[in-house]
């Protein structure tokens, strides 16, 4: 393998910042290779760093990896729209794209796994729940605060809203969505998940006048993707609770600590 040139050396010394170093570079000799092994080691935990950093401050939380997402279980899920999401290109572009479906398809599953793709390709991501990003924003005591709060999520590259729609919120959420959306419009990606289709955000955002001009905003080169099923937390818990059952049958014994509520039949 070539090494690289003492040009090159020297080009990531300064992007590393080592002043020092470079300002004695003539004095290495014979040391150079030695040098090269501690700028690896450098960059490389520079890059480790960086990337816990950006993974604490996402806040994307644990989540099951799409490798084990079950396609087949949705009614509808277009997985070649969802793949084209993981490939980061509406990121590069910038433009927008919504999860829509009801509760328990895996619109956050899908969310979280491609915002942690965009983490690790080196891009700013921050997660958060549609709730939890208009309550602290509408909590900021002043408007030097609020102008803060509202730079911190309209800074990263992808901004991820999860779980649009699940309350209704007053004229000030309202407003205070579409100034987020507005810093964002064309110069940063957003993606949202939400279970109700845009033309009932009247119905989240009650007698707020900014909902038309919101939704404009968002699905203005946006990427739809319809999820239509059955939850499939109900499904997994449909499962477990047969499960229980065969295992009760065969005279095997419960763990501590669980019930028979559990067991009984479960709404369809």
């Amino acid at each position: 393998m070539t090494r690289p040139t003492n040009e090159a050396l020297i080009e990531r010394a300064k992007a590393l910042k080592l002043y020092g170093l470079i300002e004695h570079w003539e004095e290495l000799g014979e040391s150079l290779p030695r040098v090269e092994q501690l700028l690896q080691w450098e960059e490389s935990e520079r890059a480790r760093r960086s990337l816990q950093r950006r993974l604490r401050t996402a806040r994307i939380g644990r989540f099951k990896p799409i490798s084990d997402f079950d396609w087949k279980w949705p009614a509808q899920c277009d997985r070649a729209a969802v793949e084209e999401l993981m490939s980061l290109a509406f990121i590069q572009e910038p433009a927008n794209a919504v999860l829509l479906g009801p509760n328990g398809v895996g619109k956050t599953t899908l969310a979280r796994n491609i915002a942690h793709q965009a983490l690790m390709n080196g891009h700013t991501v921050l997660f958060t729940s549609a709730a939890y990003m208009l309550n602290e924003l509408a909590a900021q005591d002043g408007d030097i605060a609020l102008r803060r709060k509202i730079k911190h999520y309209a800074q990263p590259e992808l901004l991820v809203i999860d779980e649009v729609g699940y309350l209704s919120y007053g004229n000030r959420h309202a407003d205070l969505l579409f100034e987020i959306v507005s810093r964002r419009y064309e110069t940063r990606a957003t993606l949202i998940t939400t279970n109700r289709p845009f033309a009932e955000w009247n119905e989240v955002f009650p007698n707020a006048a900014c909902v038309v001009s919101l939704v404009d905003r968002l699905v203005h080169r946006a990427e739809i993707i319809p999820i239509e099923g059955e939850s499939y937390r109900l499904k997994e818990a449909r499962e477990r609770a047969t499960e229980r059952k065969r295992s009760r049958k065969k005279g095997v014994r419960q763990p501590k600590g669980s019930t028979d509520a559990a067991d009984g039949d479960l709404p369809t």
